[in-house]
């Protein structure tokens, strides 16, 4: 019963506690990733309330922090306030002696309460409640922090004893012994099966000397292994320690200095030995050394007994008696007692003498191992009790089992065939595809057939790769990973890294040592400068022993590899392994979940020095998929190799990267780190996204060239990070420069391509972080060095950058951060210097601090970052060859939305220009730029605040650098519409007041027609004339009017256009030679023909004349010397006179003065100037006259259409024979109605007739300004941008496959957008065109309603006014200004008229007439005209989609994709195409060339710019001239696949247009004959 009681007791005592620390409600539930979130805490607080205490000593512990155990409970003060009031408030002064010496006693309740938490007991509670993984890593730190280890714990609730050996496996202790012939010899073993001698401490009844601060001084008097009474956090109670048992080890360096020479186990048995009986069982029979510390015990005491037991046992025994003050006694062999009373470091050196005497001494000394502890049978095993863990021990140990009886060197051969020779072929070839200098690619001539042969090499070693032989190793490791759930996953994955860590480190440790020597021995060979066979011999020796070395490292992340290179085999040849059981495509999704698990992925295979793009892609997009999009910010490490990354970013974020010497880092890895709830509301991203690398110069120690590979990882890591650490081990400027240069070079690529991270100098290793004035002169060093490296750099670079701060925004006085050393005193026993955990926390404050201020970047982003990286880097010139898709694909956002912002602008000018051009039309001539601006402002104000939305959106660290740009390029296309309205306006003023003359003279004649018409009525109807009589009658009278009122003008002539144009052109040349050159007819095609040899001679002297006449052999010759490229300017040439012709023609005032034979002067002296001009230019050629000759006929032709149209408006509105023949009708109307009618309904009849038309124009111009707008929305062509355009124009060329559309979109793409898109509109007015007639008709009720609510208007307002007709139809017509052109009423008289009801009434009565006869006139779209439209809906597309960059590329004629005109930069296009399409030729040959531009610039080849002899080589394009200099074309294989279906599809039309053909060197590779025109079209959506 008194132990029941005891134990009731002992329960109560430890759920107060848990309470006290407020882990009541995290009970069992405390996880590590509770934990490695990523926080920012108060600055190493030395003391904090009391339940803060468990989060506090934790996250202290995370990072290596030993004064975890120091922390401090702050003191209450209101108790302690409350206590002293106490005492003061008491009136008797009281005794001395009894305050002093007399105990007070104290309520029951109140006694556990006044004392502060015992630190050991937070450590327990922690422990007891934290769930197993939280708990392994307790423990793991605790050993790095130099601190004992739980080895037996009694369960507080339950008193079940438990041997937490799970804990344990992943700590590794490592050391060093003489061996017997003296020679030093290291170990590093796991502490679970390592084997040493164990010394037993434990304690009968209480003791005046401290047992653990004893111990402390046997193995390191400098620290508190074992915590003690009189360490700082301790307390008079203590609840969870007593019971257990602790294990420490002292570990001897191969030092004089050593305490004892073998590794030794010090178990320490916590509380009364005499309590605790089954613990002190176990420990003293597992023992190698039991020491007791016992004070005077009575012979009959049970303790005594115990000690009885001891003495006569064969096991060596120490007594330390507490109460005696001898010096050590040797009692009988192996028996030894000492004093400790009144003695102090004597002690200690006896106590360790005897130890050493035994454990030298005794033949048959045991050796305990930890493991061993679990044969117990009393005992709970936390890896056996817990189900969970023991089934991912026994699937992990499944796997273990197949790897036995293989040597370690030859586990990756045997089990890993994926990522082995076929592989590193793959990787290979693939880096010679990319660099022309590493393989075959550009030896031979046809670089693309090349090319393709590389491919087919890499696609077959991908077959071949996809029918390798997958493991039983790697099955058992997939199914386990799809079978298993949460932490069963968990368990099985750590328990593989624990038994393959087991499994390797012994044969890894011996090769390691081998490999050292090894090198030590060629090291000592180069100083002697030894160029013998012993030195090669050595040298040789060493790389056998680090391919040994590469072989056998093997760990997780190589089984993961394996994977990695399943998925890409199956993915390369789009089909599934016929012996895995499920498909390859689910294996992202389980990469995804370990990283989301906190497991690392390698991003870079460091044995291959190669990144798996597929695999990381799609586990990428798998996280994406599980996450969402989530935002990260990127923090990649750069150092030299050993200096402590890994340790440092462990430390900082509790990561698992390998860290072990055995384990250095190859190639890279990224683990994600979760950001705390708290944290996300300082920070704008979820996740840190963690980029450790191997160590820069690693290689060097296997003897290889380190240079260019360092550079690819400081480059790539660089790029990847929104920060970049770089780690500097130690203050040797020396030793430092290597990694600066190599730094400093990746900061100023990433410059070059813009993109911004930003970086912190770690210096590791640091003697004295605390002197300032040492510190400040390392920062002067570090500055002038990054400045010197930066200077190197630049040379390499090609820039002329001076200083580091130009590169990177840095400054030397916050971006440095010294790091104390690791460890305080000397391995393996020094704990981690507390200092150096401050340095952690300091530098991951400023980092999160820096981090703030930044929006990272989302997954999806990352995922295209290391792509761009990665394909840029595979090339040889990174700047070059860097393509940032995300920056591509965020510009064409942009884009997109850029031209969203510019329709905005333009369809509402539209619509004011409408509204203007009827003021005045209706006698308003004055419009101020102002009266503009108004009308435009809220449109401009809802497009800048939409800009300034989307430029502060997630992307904003992206599009601001072109903010500015599309800010200001809106700006001014605001400006220009304003200003091109402005001018368009003044024109029509001008005109209107140029017709004012005109305008009277139509108002004289309406007038006269208007009161002759009436007349003529009345007369006829006093005769009472009926029938075709009347009709006769006023026939009669509108001959004699209209002879009378044009007797005095004569009438306007038609135009003789040609016979002007002979006239003009006779003047240079002779008349015949111009009617024969129209008479052939050669002038219609000049802007379509392949081939301009006809025209040109080749210059022979500088004599050279272009009169000279032409023989057959010169032309011959001319068609030889002529190059793809001079037919390409030619080409140009004729599309810009076209152009500019045309600009000349639309800007002709033909259609206000008529037309003029000047017009055509101007035309045909555009061309002889531009001819001359490029004459100038050219080297090698010269235009012939008929050249000049069939270009003026071919741009007068065109203009000829125009010209005739135009004159003609000018005739109808000019010559007053046409304009009364038209009003007719009309008058005619008013002649019958004054006949029949009443004045009132004539009025009325004669104002809604000159209403009609207006409104039909005005519902014609609102229906041509929606329809446009909703194609924008209807047609897949017309929603995005131009290059969206130009894809569909691309799938529709393909559908049709008519070679002459091809020929005239690629040589004349302008022209044939445009073509496009008035033929998409015509399909778009067929397929739809009963909802073009209800919009037609829609658009006109709404005008009719428009105009009666003006009448309504009008009626009130005369009203109010007291007016009459005539001020109602004033109103009317006011209202009606900026709707309508009102013209043709001067002559409507109302003043009669005062019931305005009434005439409201007569004229809304005869419009509706009017507009039901309207609307039955369009019964079908083809009555709908819209050429009556000022502007059609094509034209308004047109001029919407048209008004772009159209410089299309020297070589192969793409179309620069930039949807701005005269843009700032360079052109580009995201794929070219093949240069033969163009008609460019090998030299001297009539081979059409295959190349791809892009992959011509990666070549060491050379083209001849403007058929000079001049060589060019293809990788300095930009140095072939003007046209080749501003375009920015990158050498990668972004082709598409599109253009090489078009070659193979048109080859006989290609090779028949441009007279040569695609043989020899321009042979066409077999791989582009594969593809269909479904795959083509596929491309096409895949990629634009």
């Amino acid at each position: 019963m008194k132990s029941l009681k005891n134990h009731d007791i002992f329960q109560l005592a430890a759920e107060q506690l848990i309470k006290r620390l407020h882990l009541e409600s995290k009970h069992r539930l405390l996880r590590a990733v509770d934990f490695l979130q990523s926080d920012v805490q108060s600055q190493f607080p030395e003391s904090c309330a009391e339940d803060e205490l468990p989060q506090i000593f934790l996250q202290k512990l995370l990072m290596m922090d030993y004064r975890a155990r120091d922390l401090q409970v702050k003191e209450n003060n209101e108790q302690h306030h409350a206590h002293q009031t106490d005492s003061d408030s008491c009136k008797d002064v009281g005794d001395a002696y009894d305050d002093l010496f007399q105990e007070t006693a104290k309520p029951a309740d109140e006694t556990n309460k006044s004392d502060p938490v015992h630190l050991m007991d937070v450590q327990m509670a922690v422990f007891h409640c934290a769930d197993r993984f939280l708990k392994q890593l307790i423990v793991t730190k605790l050993s790095q922090c130099q601190y004992a280890l739980p080895l037996l714990v009694p369960d507080p609730f339950t008193q079940q004893i438990e041997f937490p050996l799970w804990t344990f496996r992943q700590i590794k202790k490592s050391w060093k012994t003489f061996d017997d012939t003296g020679k030093i010899s290291g170990k590093i073993q796991p502490v679970y099966k390592a084997e040493t001698p164990m010394v037993a401490f434990f304690r009968f009844g209480p003791a005046s000397s401290s047992k653990s601060q004893l111990m402390n001084s046997l193995i390191n008097e400098k620290h508190n292994t074992f915590f003690h009474r009189n360490c700082p956090g301790s307390s008079r109670t203590r609840v969870l320690m007593d019971g257990v048992v602790e294990i420490a080890w002292y570990c001897p360096s191969g030092e004089k200095t050593d305490r004892f020479n073998h590794c030794v186990a010090f178990c320490n048995l916590r509380g009364d030995a005499g309590a605790h009986e089954k613990q002190l069982g176990i420990l003293t029979e597992m023992a190698s050394l039991n020491v007791a510390i016992l004070p005077q015990l009575d012979k009959k005491d049970k303790s005594m007994t115990k000690i009885q037991t001891f003495y006569k046992d064969s096991k060596p025994l120490i007594c330390l008696l507490t109460d005696n003050d001898s010096a050590l006694t040797q009692m009988r062999k192996g028996k030894y007692k000492i004093g400790l009373k009144g003695r102090n470091q004597s002690v200690v050196s006896e106590v360790r003498r005897a130890i050493n005497n035994v454990l030298l001494s005794t033949e048959s000394c045991s050796f305990f191992k930890p493991e061993d502890v679990a044969k117990h049978s009393y005992i709970r095993v936390d890896e056996v009790s817990d189900d969970v863990c023991r089934k991912g021990k026994e699937a992990a140990l499944q796997m273990i089992d197949l790897l036995k009886d293989t040597d370690l060197t030859e586990i990756k051969e045997s089990f890993l065939q994926f990522q082995g020779k076929l592989w590193h072929q793959w990787c290979q070839k693939n880096k010679e595809l990319h660099r022309p200098t590493l393989g075959e690619l550009h030896k031979g001539s046809n670089i693309e057939k090349n090319k393709s042969s590389k491919k087919s090499e890499m696609q077959k070693i991908r077959e071949l790769q996809q029918k390798s032989v997958l493991s039983q190793f790697i099955h058992i490791f997939i199914q386990k990973l799809n079978s298993q759930l949460g932490k069963e996953t968990i368990y099985f994955l750590k328990w593989l890294g624990i038994l393959l860590d087991d499994y390797t480190t012994e044969s890894v440790s011996v090769l390691h040592h081998e490999y050292h020597e090894k090198w030590s021995t060629v090291l000592n060979l180069k100083k002697k400068h030894d160029k013998s066979q012993q030195m090669a011999t050595a040298q040789v020796e060493l790389e056998r022993l680090s391919k040994k070395l590469q072989a056998a490292t093997f760990g997780l992340e190589h089984i993961l590899r394996e994977i990695g290179q399943v998925y890409e085999s199956c993915s390369s040849v789009k089909k599934n392994k016929k012996d895995l059981k499920f498909n390859f495509s689910s294996l992202p999704s389980l990469a995804a979940e370990l990283m989301i698990s906190g497991f690392p992925l390698e991003l870079m295979d460091g044995d291959a020095v190669h990144v798996p793009l597929i695999w990381v892609t799609a586990v990428l997009d798998a996280l994406i998929k599980k996450l969402g999009d989530q935002r990260v910010y990127v923090l990649s490490v750069l150092g030299i190799q050993s200096s402590g990354k890994s340790t440092m970013l462990n430390a900082m974020f509790g990561l698992q990267f390998a860290v072990s010497a055995g384990r250095c880092t190859r190639g890279a890895f990224m683990q994600l780190v979760r950001v705390s709830e708290e944290m996300k509301q300082l920070l704008k991203f979820d996740y840190i996204l963690v980029v450790d690398s191997e160590g820069l110069r690693g290689l060097e120690l296997a003897g290889r060239s380190t240079r260019n590979h360092d550079n690819e990882m400081a480059t790539f890591v660089v790029g990847l990070g929104n920060m970049t650490l770089i780690n500097i081990f130690g203050e040797n400027t020396a030793e430092m420069q290597d990694i600066l240069q190599i730094v400093v070079q990746a900061f100023m690529r990433m410059k070059k391509i813009r993109l911004n991270p930003s970086c912190f100098f770690v210096h590791q290793n640091v003697s004295d972080v605390t002197a300032g004035e040492k510190n400040m002169e390392g920062r002067r060093r570090l500055q002038e060095k990054l400045d010197e490296m930066t200077e190197l750099a630049a040379k390499e670079e090609d820039c002329d950058t001076e200083f580091f701060s130009d590169i990177i925004a840095f400054d030397v006085q916050n971006d440095v951060k010294y790091f104390a050393q690791l460890w305080e005193g000397s391995p393996p026993m020094a704990p981690p210097n507390p200092n150096y955990s401050r340095n952690i926390q300091e530098l991951k404050d400023s980092i999160l601090s820096k981090a703030s201020k930044s929006n990272g970047i989302t997954l999806s982003q990352f995922r295209m970052r290391v792509n761009d990286l990665w394909n840029a880097l595979l090339n040889e010139n990174f700047v070059f060859s860097f393509k940032n898709t995300l920056e591509i694909a965020v510009y064409r956002k942009l884009e997109t939305k850029y031209s969203d912002w510019t329709w905005n602008l333009r369809s509402a000018m539209m619509t004011i220009e409408d509204k203007f051009y009827n003021r005045i039309a209706n006698g308003n001539i004055k419009v101020q730029e102002n009266d503009l601006l108004t009308e435009m402002r809220k449109t401009k104000e809802q497009v800048e605040k939409s800009m300034v939305s989307y430029f502060e959106d997630r992307d904003k660290d992206i599009l601001c650098q072109w903010r500015g740009r599309f800010e200001t390029r809106i700006k001014d296309l605001h400006d220009d519409l304003v200003m091109g309205t402005k001018r368009k306006l003044d024109e029509a003023i001008e005109q209107k007041k140029a017709r004012e003359q005109l305008e009277q003279r139509r108002t004289e004649y309406e007038n006269k027609l208007f009161f002759q018409s009436k007349e003529l009525a009345l007369s006829l109807r006093n005769k009472e004339t009926e029938g075709l009589m009347l009709k006769e009658e006023f026939d009669m009278m509108w001959s004699k009017w209209v002879t009378e009122m044009t007797e005095d003008t004569p009438p306007l002539e038609d135009l003789n256009f040609w016979e002007d144009v002979m006239q003009i052109l006779s003047e240079n040349h002779e008349l015949t030679f111009v009617h024969e050159r129209l008479n052939q007819k050669d002038y219609e095609l000049i802007d379509r023909r392949s081939d301009y040899c006809d025209y040109i001679m080749l210059k022979k002297d500088p004599e050279y004349s272009d009169d000279t006449a032409s023989s057959e052999e010169d032309t011959e010759s001319s068609k030889k010397g002529l190059n793809a490229e001079c037919q390409s300017l030619i080409r140009n040439l004729i599309h810009k006179i076209i152009q500019e012709t045309e600009k000349i023609t639309k800007n002709s005032p033909v259609g206000r003065r008529g037309y003029n034979d000047s017009y055509i002067q101007e035309i045909t002296d555009c061309v002889k100037k531009s001819v001359q001009q490029h004459q100038s230019e050219s080297q090698n050629y010269i235009l012939k006259k008929e050249f000049t000759i069939d270009l003026s006929l071919h741009v007068c032709d065109t203009a000829r259409q125009e010209f005739t149209e135009l004159h003609k408006e000018f005739r109808e509105a000019y010559d007053p024979r046409l304009y009364l023949e038209k009003q007719k009708t009309q008058y005619c109307n008013v002649f019958m109605n004054f006949y029949r009618g009443t004045p009132a309904i004539i009025q009325s009849e004669f104002i809604c007739s000159n209403l009609e038309p207006s409104i039909l124009q005005a519902v014609y111009n609102e229906t041509a300004i929606g329809l446009a707008a909703q194609m924008r929305s209807d047609i897949a062509a017309f929603c995005e941008n131009r290059p969206n355009l130009e894809k569909h124009i691309l799938k529709f060329l393909a559908e049709k496959e008519d070679f002459k559309h091809y020929i005239k979109y690629i040589h004349n793409p302008r022209s044939y957008f445009k073509l496009f898109i008035k033929n998409e509109v015509k399909r778009y007015f067929t397929n739809q065109n009963q909802r073009i007639l209800n919009v037609f008709k829609g658009n006109l009720k709404q005008k009719e309603q428009t105009v009666n609510n003006a009448m309504k208007a009008a009626t009130v307002e005369a009203k109010s006014k007291s007016g009459d007709g005539d001020m109602w139809f004033r109103c009317f017509v006011t209202t009606l200004t900026d709707e309508l052109k009102l013209t043709g009423n001067s002559c409507v008289d109302l003043s009669e008229i005062k019931d305005l009801d009434f005439l409201e009434k007569l004229l809304s009565d005869s419009l509706k007439q009017k507009m039901k006869n309207l609307q039955n006139s369009f019964k079908s779209i083809n009555d709908i005209k819209m050429e009556n439209c000022r502007k059609g809906p094509d034209e308004i597309l047109i001029e919407h989609f048209c008004q772009c960059c159209w410089v299309q590329c020297p070589f192969c004629k793409a179309i620069c994709t930039n949807t701005m005109e005269d843009h700032p930069g360079d052109h580009s296009v995201p794929f070219h195409r093949n240069i033969g399409l163009n008609g460019w030729s090998y030299r001297e040959t009539t081979n059409l060339a295959v190349e791809i531009c892009t992959t011509a610039v990666s070549s060491d080849r050379y083209f001849s710019p403007n058929s000079t002899d001049d060589a060019v080589p293809w990788k300095e394009y930009r140095k072939g001239g003007f046209n080749y200099a501003n375009w920015s074309i990158t050498p990668d294989f972004s082709d598409l696949l599109y253009w090489k279906w078009f070659v193979c599809r048109f080859q006989e039309d290609l090779e028949r247009y441009y007279n040569k053909a695609f043989q020899g060197d321009g042979e066409i590779p077999d791989e582009w004959k594969q593809y269909t025109k479904k795959e083509a079209l596929e491309s096409l959506d895949k990629y634009m």
